[in-house]
């Protein structure tokens, strides 16, 4: 049976398998660090469409095609199908997957929504209510400055603090059995435990700073990460945070000092790892719900894979914000959702 482990956390004793995953990515993003790494590459961010929204949409649509491919399976293997995005009612995912006809559960935790379907995927899988379930999530660069800052006819000039939303979509396949692929693969890691992150607003404003708005949810959820699971961080090869990019890098850091851990070891930031810094001039790094969905498909798994890595924790970062709450001058609120991913 899985247990519940102190405040918030879930230890799995039914594993789940990630027995595959997709990724998608734009140009921009094909061109850093990861670029070799990802499944697809647009030539440009339109990805032949006439609108970002709906380039976001097929971004979702051709993932999930992919990652169902290379697991083997056909839709009407999938019982459920846990996705979302960032924009208003999640529209890019509702349009995206409609045609699979696939029974649809919406998440939204804004940056850490990758986290969230994982983990809700892996509790129902575990549970015995599926045999194989889909999780995806997406972000686009273009589409979620027209969301939540400016169009970007605009031109506004972006400050050093701000992150670059990432444009890709990430699809993962869980099943209960170590089954092997159509290509005679291995599942590539295992989903042993998670804790469920919570709500932490620490007063911040700045929709231009997300790293340090999510910062202090991401310190929080490790916090009581280490607390249910009895762990210290040199428990795992890496600590990885999704979007908090150099700023939310550097509080995280001190925020978990102050609260008697030293992460600096292991951590690592997928938006710190998407883009080169030097070259790319995207600030603070990326961001967006792509961009911990497309790195974690794309090189944390292949770590795992190559058992470069035998056990990682894994946490999305999510800041909690609307167009609306924004300009009625309301603060913005963060979340993290942490998943234990283990080498075979």
């Amino acid at each position: 049976m899985n247990h519940m482990m102190g405040k918030a956390s879930i230890q799995l004793e039914n594993k789940v398998y990630i027995l595959n995953s997709a990724s998608i990515v734009g140009k921009k993003e094909g061109e850093g660090p990861l670029g070799d790494l990802f499944d697809m590459v647009g030539e440009n961010d339109l990805f032949g469409c006439n609108t970002w929204e709906e380039a976001e949409s097929n971004l979702q649509k051709d993932a999930i095609y992919m990652a169902l491919g290379k697991a083997g399976k056909k839709a009407e293997d999938i019982r459920y199908l846990f996705a979302g995005d960032l924009l208003g009612q999640s529209i890019a995912t509702s349009f995206g997957i409609a045609s699979y006809q696939i029974p649809l559960l919406g998440v939204y935790g804004a940056c850490s929504t990758c986290g969230e379907s994982l983990t809700l995927g892996a509790m129902t899988v575990s549970a015995g209510y599926a045999d194989y379930v889909a999780c995806v999530t997406s972000s686009h660069y273009a589409s979620a400055e027209k969301e939540f800052r400016f169009p970007l006819e605009y031109g506004n000039q972006r400050p050093l603090s701000a992150s670059w939303t990432v444009t890709g979509s990430g699809a993962f396949i869980l099943g209960k059995e170590q089954e092997k692929g159509p290509q005679g693969q291995q599942p590539r890691a295992v989903i042993t435990g998670m804790t469920v992150g919570r709500i932490v607003d620490y007063g911040l404003k700045d929709s231009m700073n997300m790293g340090a708005c999510m910062a202090p949810a991401a310190a929080d959820t490790l916090a009581q990460h280490f607390q249910d699971f009895n762990v210290m961080p040199e428990e795992y090869d890496r600590i990885i945070t999704g979007d908090l990019g150099s700023v939310g890098q550097t509080v995280l850091l001190d925020l978990l000092r102050d609260k008697g851990y030293d992460i600096a070891g292991q951590h690592m930031d997928c938006g710190l790892e998407i883009f080169d810094a030097q070259t790319q001039d995207t600030h603070a790094g990326g961001s967006g719900c792509g961009c911990s969905a497309v790195t974690l498909s794309a090189y944390i798994l292949k770590q795992l894979e190559e058992h470069q890595w035998k056990k990682v924790l894994f946490m999305p970062t999510g800041a909690l914000l609307s167009k609306t709450s924004f300009n009625e001058g309301k603060s913005v609120p963060g979340i993290a959702h942490a998943l234990v991913l283990e080498a075979l």
